[in-house]
């Protein structure tokens, strides 16, 4: 299998171009090269394919093999790769994804695209839609207990889940790989759950660490970039536009709350190219595959 080694912001995804080729099985393919030591190493595998509704088509999945719905670096990415590979000539394009179609606009420099502004659509806050289970009809700023620690929270859908917690606690002191876990699969997210913990620097700026869903922590996440954006900003925390400061980088996110709109702008980068036999059957005991937390 031909592959490209991308990434946004460190948020790195295998992607393979299936506009012409079919590939079968990418939930155990995805597992098999996302992880770090038997494979490429990666948050998870990104298939680009046609589309009846749109430019393409991103086909996504987490690092332990689920599905994902939408992911805001992953989807730059896929912009650079389709443009800098010759698969179109537009300067705006949509990509149909399990959240819908979203246009992007790329910015080309010296014949490749070096950074993509994505319309991200509108956030959902409504509780059964993100989904969360919750007696009110929206989950803002919420007292939530998690591993007997009183948290609050606001949930928000970017087409896929988000909890949002701001804390006076430096992030960066935070045991993660500890509390994301049980945040991801508490009883309180049928889906699972995204989880971000975010710092209010000043009204236009975030520092923010994420949990991902089927991937654990990750660099960054485009998605989560812009769920906290907009927890920020219906709290009354920050501007309608911040620099979001993750630790593979900086992302510009908008919230145009007038019109319901969430803008995600950031850098997309080729890391490098390659070919993986891929195993004809991923029961054998020698064939290493992604377990989360192992």
């Amino acid at each position: 299998m031909d592959f490209t080694k991308m990434h946004g912001c460190g948020n790195d995804y295998v992607y393979v171009d299936c506009t012409k080729d079919v590939i079968e099985d990418g939930s155990s393919i995805a597992r098999f090269v996302s992880d770090r030591h038997f494979g490429i190493g990666s948050d998870g595998l990104i298939l680009i394919k046609k589309s009846d509704v749109a430019d393409f088509l991103m086909d996504m999945y987490n690092a332990d093999g689920s599905k994902g719905e939408m992911c805001g670096n992953g989807i730059r990415c896929v912009a650079k790769f389709v443009y800098d590979n010759g698969l179109t000539d537009k300067t705006t394009i949509t990509v149909e994804t399990l959240a819908g179609v979203k246009t992007l606009e790329l910015t080309v420099k010296e014949g490749k695209v070096a950074e993509v502004l994505v319309n991200m659509g509108s956030p959902d806050l409504i509780a059964s839609h993100v989904p969360v289970t919750f007696p009110k009809e929206k989950m803002i700023n919420e007292p939530m207990e998690v591993d007997g620690n009183i948290y609050r929270v606001t949930c928000v859908s970017m087409g896929n889940p988000h909890c949002v917690i701001f804390t006076d606690e430096d992030n960066r002191t935070l045991d993660l790989p500890h509390i994301g876990p049980i945040f991801e699969n508490h009883s309180t997210f049928p889906k699972r759950t995204n989880t971000e913990f975010a710092n209010i620097l000043d009204r236009k700026n975030i520092r923010m660490r994420v949990w991902e869903r089927g991937s654990g922590e990750t660099l960054a996440c485009g998605t989560g970039a812009c769920a906290t954006t907009v927890a920020a900003v219906v709290n009354g925390l920050t501007d309608e536009e911040v620099t979001m400061h993750l630790l593979g980088g900086d992302l510009t996110v908008r919230y145009d709350r007038a019109n319901d709109t969430v803008w995600l702008k950031g850098p997309a980068t080729t890391v490098f190219t390659g070919h993986i036999d891929i195993p004809d059957s991923f029961e054998k005991d020698d064939v290493k595959i992604y377990e989360p937390g192992k």
